[in-house]
């Protein structure tokens, strides 16, 4: 689903360094193809270190993450 914002504010360097951040943190924790709910609780915290949950991050776990459980390509041990 191609999702449209007409009207964002391009990340600043601070949020690529953090969304950086937050892709390495994540590609860490489903590199065994599991997601513990430690793995998952380390990146709300790391979602909401900053204080603000962006676009940016959501669609990242979303890729990263949630497409992967839906495809059946990343198992998980809590629920939502």
């Amino acid at each position: 689903m191609k999702m449209e914002r007409p009207n964002a504010v391009p990340p600043s360097p601070e949020d690529l360094k953090d969304l950086a951040k937050l892709r390495a943190i994540i590609e860490r924790a489903i590199a065994d193809g599991k997601l513990t709910r430690q793995e998952m609780e380390s990146i709300q915290l790391e979602i909401r270190a900053d204080g603000k949950v962006t676009f940016e991050e959501l669609e990242l776990c979303r890729k990263l993450i949630w497409e992967k459980i839906r495809k059946g390509e990343l198992e998980h041990d809590y629920s939502w």
